[in-house]
Formats: C-alpha cells, structure tokens, sequence
C-alpha cells in the first residue's frame, strides 16, 4: 500500500468505502475502480467502489483519504462519513471475499465486514479528469452502473439519497458543481440529474427568484442559435447570512 507509515498490518473486519458523484455539466456520474487480481493484472473481476480494509493504526477518516488516494489518484476531496453498513450478506459472495484476501495477502479467511461509507460531490474538471490506472479508475455515469462488488450498489442508492437530502438543506455543495456564471437551464438540469426527475421551467424560475443568494447578472450567452439566456451566481455571503439567521 502506497503513502502509509511503519504498519501495514491491516484491521479484516473494518472497511471504508468512498462514494463520489461527479458532475461534467451533463451527467451525474460515480467514480468506480475494478477488482484486479494481483497475480494476474490483467484479470478484471468486477467494479468496485473505491474502498479497502483498513489499517490498524489509522482512524477512519484518514484511512478514506488514503484509499481513495491509492486506488484513484484523488486527494484533497472533501469526504463525509454518512453511514455504516453491516449486514451479515455483505461478503456472501465468495468471489468478493477470496478477492479481498488474495489483494491483502491474509492468512484467515473473511467472514463479516462492517464498511464505513463516505461521500463527496465534485465538479469533474481537468484535474479530476486525470486518474490512476493501476485500478482502471474511471468516472461512470450512474444509470450506466451495472452489478457491482459487495454491496455497492446498495450503498450508491443510499449515498444517492443522502445527496438529495443534503443538498435541499445545505445547498452550497450544490453550487460548487457549476460554473461561476450558469444560465437557469444548466442549474435546473442539474437539479433534474440530481433528483432524476423533471422540473417544470416556469415554476423551477420562480423557486430560483425566492432564492435570493441567487444573483441576475446583466449578462447574456453569446453565439448561441437559441434566444441568449441570462446568467446567473451564486453569492456566498448572502447565502451564509442567511443561514445563520436562521441557526
């Protein structure tokens, strides 16, 4: 394991698991790695959230930062733990566990696993465009994912509904995702990718007048076939007041 200290002595029963949406302005996608056999680097198991045993000597936290950097390449990505998963049925494939013991080199076999998930929302831009491919990382949109190792799918469908509640309460995450000027289009496209649902334009238009950190910009796209839409920001300092007016 790469960037780790003195001990490499691994816990077989704690896990994390790292759940990343990303966004390029069209799709909502999720970051995936492959299983890859180690004594056969060529050999693709299955796709796999970015996540691995943790180390002995490593709190939790750390150990997401340091597997998410390991398999993908990523750092400095703003990780929220969000949930625990425990269930007995998540190593019943046998497949999933012979994989995790070979890739540790362990010397007993795995039953159960708790994995500690973490999520994070990012905008795909050029550097997170850029990842290892040791691990065959790679940015999936998400109704594109198929059966993935373990309980991953599980585990994307609660992130997905964590994200949505997270978002309608905190919605400045949400705003990071798009670029410093959107038009109104490209924030209710993204409202729809991330709820997986329509919006209706007029309506939607009113909910963007109520937000009043949402700021009209006295400019409009250029060479464009359509009639030029306004732009819009995001001003953070009126959404902060406003929140903790609120608190």
């Amino acid at each position: 394991m790469i960037g780790h200290g003195s001990s490499n002595l691994v816990n077989p029963h704690v896990s994390v698991d790292c759940v990343l949406f990303g966004y390029d302005g069209e799709d909502l996608k999720i970051l995936l790695v492959n299983q890859i056999d180690k004594l056969d680097l060529q050999h693709v198991l299955n796709k796999k959230l970015p996540g691995s045993l943790i180390y002995e000597d490593e709190d939790l936290d750390e150990s997401a930062s340091r597997v998410l950097y390991e398999l993908t390449g990523l750092t400095k990505i703003n990780l929220i733990q969000f949930r625990a998963f425990g269930s007995k049925d998540r190593t019943r494939n046998s497949k999933d566990t012979l994989w995790l013991e070979r890739f540790h080199k362990l010397s007993t076999s795995i039953d159960r696993i708790v994995t500690i998930a973490y999520m994070a929302m990012v905008k795909i831009d050029h550097k997170l465009s850029h990842l290892t491919s040791q691990y065959k990382a790679c940015w999936l949109p998400i109704k594109e994912v198929g059966d993935l190792a373990f309980d991953h799918n599980q585990i994307i469908l609660y992130a997905i509904s964590y994200m949505q509640h997270y978002v309608e309460n905190d919605p400045i995450e949400f705003f990071d995702l798009l670029p410093a000027k959107f038009t109104a289009l490209q924030l209710r496209h993204l409202y729809e990718v991330i709820y997986n649902k329509e919006f209706d334009v007029r309506n939607f238009h009113k909910k963007i007048a109520m937000m009043n950190y949402i700021i009209p910009l006295e400019e409009y796209e250029k060479g464009v076939a359509h009639r030029a839409a306004r732009y819009y920001k995001f001003n953070r300092k009126i959404y902060n007041k406003q929140i903790h007016k609120i608190i």
